[in-house]
């Protein structure tokens, strides 16, 4: 029985799963966790994957690496990092972003050229602000990786073997063009202010990046959601919200995006995915249990006890500033404070419905883009409340599919390591996922006001 691993090196922990490669059954997992921060050193992910791979990695036939989108990831010339790697949440870009897209001529020409505008998260603005403010180390940097390059780089050997990385991932740095399929070099100078440090290769989602010491094939891998795309089995018409640390919307589609408020990344499979992020979802319920002296598991159950609305009670939820909308310095509020509002259960209802209507905008940029969704996916660790999941539908309108808890990302990922030990046209077929079915409510009236009382409050501080 041949065996793949898939590996999801998230914002907050390094998760593994062991899958067989012809049925998709998980046989074993492994999980470590990550530091926290905006930054972090790269070694401490490769401590991590050590970690969660302990016992399992050297006995597979084939292992993928998914990881969080847009990290900076910059290395000398000994092969070492001139500085902790960036994430995806450091705003300290946003800045750099808009310079960037003024400089260009503006989102259109940007979309035009890879796809996708420029904000903080991307690694051209974090090449960017790194050129601007550390300029001394910038002239340092010999190679560009990603996180997920990363890790495919140290499975592989590590040192002068030739980074891989895949169209997923590179679809999000804003220097590589997923129309063209190629890297477009004098954005990463225009970002970088002249230098041309060495890039990765892009590899097709089949491909593989090389072996392992111990002689395990080592697979293109991918970016996160990609990942968890392939990992879900989506097909036409169908829409994932993901709620965990961040927020994302995305959909598979034949065509690449060509609308300045959605992201036109590539996916695993050859095709593309539209897709909307947030920086906030699944944090913004740990803050307010935080807050709140309870546990995460009793938020729903306070929630539950303050009626659809909250009595007005409105929860901007920009914990950690914005990217959808673009935000970067935004903070969240409250609106709506009265006497009766004031209250831990209209506080606690407030910060999931605040959490959802920001992933309704989300959908809804989307639409706009041109997605017709069939089927609505709520997945993430929040989407595990049966709570969030019923306010979903409230607030979307819209009947929502909960696929079983599990670790789609990692799933993924293991799926494309089986995909390149095949070798074969297309991913195989594993088994679709158990879902739920939360169907939406046959008065919709509610879920209408929830919105529009969101919408009055975004307005009031940061316009439409």
């Amino acid at each position: 029985m041949a065996t793949v691993a898939g590996v999801d090196s998230s914002t907050q922990s390094c998760k593994v799963v062991v899958c067989d490669a012809d049925t998709g059954e998980v046989l074993a997992r492994g999980h470590a966790p990550h530091p926290d921060g905006t930054e972090v050193p790269p070694e401490a992910w490769w401590t991590a994957l050590q970690q969660a791979g302990e016992g399992l990695l050297d006995h597979v036939d084939a292992v993928s690496i998914a990881g969080q989108q847009h990290g900076l990831v910059a290395l000398g010339e000994s092969h070492k990092p001139v500085r902790d790697a960036l994430l995806w949440n450091d705003v300290r870009s946003a800045e750099a972003a808009d310079d960037l897209v003024a400089e260009l001529g503006g989102p259109r020409a940007w979309l035009d050229a890879v796809g996708s505008v420029p904000v903080a998260a991307f690694t051209v603005a974090k090449l960017r602000w790194m050129a601007d403010h550390e300029p001394e180390l910038a002239d340092r940097v010999a190679r560009v990786m990603l996180p997920h390059d990363y890790l495919t780089w140290r499975l592989c050997g590590g040192g002068d073997t030739a980074p891989t990385t895949d169209r997923s991932d590179a679809s999000g740095t804003g220097y590589w063009s997923a129309a063209e399929g190629r890297y477009r070099e004098d954005l990463l100078a225009k970002g970088f202010h002249g230098r041309s440090p060495e890039l990765p290769t892009v590899l097709e989602p089949s491909q593989s990046a090389g072996h392992t010491a111990a002689g395990v094939l080592v697979a293109a891998g991918a970016g996160d959601n990609a990942a968890a795309a392939l990992g879900l089995g989506i097909g036409d018409g169908d829409v994932v919200i993901s709620l965990g640390t961040s927020g994302t919307a995305f959909a598979r589609t034949p065509q690449l995006n060509t609308d300045p408020f959605v992201n036109g990344f590539a996916d695993a499979t050859g095709q593309f995915l539209p897709l909307v992020c947030t920086l906030n979802a699944a944090r913004v319920l740990e803050a307010t249990a935080t807050a709140l002296g309870i546990g995460l598991g009793e938020l729903d159950a306070l929630a539950c006890q303050a009626p659809p609305g909250a009595d007005g009670l409105v929860l901007l939820p920009y914990l950690s500033g914005e990217r959808t909308p673009n935000l970067p310095q935004a903070t969240g509020s409250l609106h709506g404070l009265r006497l009766e509002t004031m209250r831990p259960a209209h506080l606690a209802r407030a910060a999931v419905e605040g959490m959802v209507c920001n992933m309704a905008d989300a959908l809804d940029r989307l639409r706009a883009a041109g997605a017709t969704p069939r089927r609505v996916l709520l997945i993430g660790g929040a989407s595990r409340s049966q709570f969030v999941a019923e306010t979903a539908a409230q607030i979307f309108g819209a009947a929502v599919t909960v696929p079983e808890p599990e670790e789609y990302v990692a799933l993924g990922a293991a799926r494309q390591a089986a995909w390149a030990l095949r070798r074969g046209a297309e991913p195989p077929q594993w088994p679709a996922v158990s879902t739920v079915e939360i169907p939406a409510p046959d008065d919709r009236a509610a879920g209408t006001e929830i919105r529009s009382a969101y919408g009055r409050a975004r307005e009031s501080l940061y316009g439409s």
